[in-house]
């Protein structure tokens, strides 16, 4: 990964490293926030995704320990220090602390592992905070990768995704295992269907002259913050929506168990008889929350044979309708992005929608490369002229580009 150490605040990372800790890492973690092209809300129903890794990440510079004590500090003078000891079970900092995604990751390896050497760490990011590019996400992937390094130890791939999106549950935040499987499974230059129990990823290559815009709202959306009680309660709908449903098909004879999924739903109906049964079980807000997970799975297998095709104009319409669906049946838009969305589109993108868990973050456009600059001055003049000027503009409105997974490397 060549992104320029600039990009993270630092000039000289092993000296700003050396003066927090009295001497130089031994090792980089990094691990890259992502950009969800379409399949939203549907991971933690066990339903398909389709994102890619960006190549803006998360680096943790480290040195491993002689002793259990973790010790962390951040690049970013507004994340304060955090020190703490690796244990079975280790207390977690009030609600929204970002040191939460650091125990999280530590935790969970503890207590799979067993007793564990510490490490010193300096973090760094130049994913976007609380913008819908899984910067959390990236985080607690960078942290697990650094400790099982500091002790020598590895995990599968798949194996250590599926344990870190368990682990992140620690923070409070109900979520699925999107962010925590592209961040490790990512290929360059593809987007991956994620298929969840058994956690499986299918890569497809982004077509020649496909261009995804990504443009920050710059209403930050904490998953740990206040948006945590809205994202929990839409995952609780689901989950009662899914037992009402299946209730339902009990009433009418079918087989139906505790055990039903989504999953189970979509093999055995059309998508169109599962839109009729949840109008006739459901009351209406359960009913607007169960037509988006529906169909927005439906979407994701579309929109993979659509990049499959090089179906650009294909995949622009899924992506309009994931967000009206987003906008209306899962209420997760926001004024901000309905018009980055507007913006987008009036500047020549194929498709447009929010991207991650919605209440503010991102917008991702998918733009023919001749038209991308079109967007991108549409956008930066309809939306983000007077508020961010500069560099500054570069970070919040940007051309993603599919980066590779996780990684560690000896310095």
């Amino acid at each position: 990964m060549k992104e320029s150490w600039k990009a993270h605040g630092l000039d000289r990372p092993g000296e700003v490293f050396k003066g927090h800790f009295g001497t130089f890492p031994t090792h980089l973690s990094r691990a890259p926030g992502r950009v969800n092209l379409i399949g939203e809300h549907t991971d933690y129903n066990g339903l398909p995704v389709f994102p890619m890794a960006l190549r803006k990440e998360v680096r943790i510079l480290f040195r491993p320990r002689d002793d259990a004590l973790v010790r962390v500090r951040n690049a970013l003078a507004e994340f304060p220090p955090r020190d703490f000891e690796l244990s079975h079970r280790i207390e977690p900092y009030p609600p929204g602390d970002w040191g939460n995604y650091l125990k999280a990751a530590c935790q969970a390896l503890a207590q799979r592992l067993g007793p564990l050497r510490g490490l010193d760490a300096l973090v760094s990011s130049s994913v976007p905070v609380a913008s819908g590019l899984s910067s959390s996400s990236a985080l607690v992937i960078a942290m697990a990768q650094a400790l099982l390094a500091a002790n020598e130890l590895h995990l599968p791939l798949l194996e250590l995704a599926e344990e870190m999106a368990r682990a992140e549950r620690y923070t409070g935040t109900q979520g699925g295992g999107m962010d925590q499987a592209i961040a490790l499974g990512a290929r360059q230059g593809h987007a991956s269907r994620i298929e969840f129990k058994p956690l499986r990823l299918f890569h497809t290559p982004i077509p020649k002259g496909w261009s995804f815009v990504v443009a920050h709202t710059l209403a930050r959306a904490e998953k740990s913050g206040p948006v945590q009680a809205a994202y929990n309660e839409r995952a609780q709908s689901c989950r009662e929506a899914l037992a009402l449903v299946s209730l339902a098909l009990g009433g009418r004879g079918e087989e139906a168990t505790e055990s039903l999924s989504y999953r189970d739903l979509l093999l055995r109906f059309p998508v169109a008889d599962l839109l009729r049964l949840g109008e006739d079980a459901l009351p209406p807000l359960l009913f607007r929350r169960f037509r988006h997970v529906v169909t927005e799975a439906a979407r994701v297998y579309a929109a993979e044979e659509a990049m499959a095709q090089g179906d650009l104009f294909t995949f622009g319409i899924l992506m309009d309708a994931s967000h009206e669906s987003l906008r209306n049946d899962y209420e997760v838009s926001s004024p901000e992005l309905d018009r980055l969305v507007e913006l987008a589109r009036e500047g020549g993108a194929a498709g447009a929608r929010l991207t991650g868990a919605g209440f503010g973050g991102c917008m991702v456009a998918l733009a023919h490369s001749g038209r991308a600059e079109r967007v991108v001055a549409s956008l930066a003049k309809g939306y983000f002229q007077g508020k961010v000027a500069g560099k500054a503009l570069d970070e919040v409105l940007f051309l993603a580009e599919a980066g590779p997974g996780a990684e560690v490397t000896v310095l």
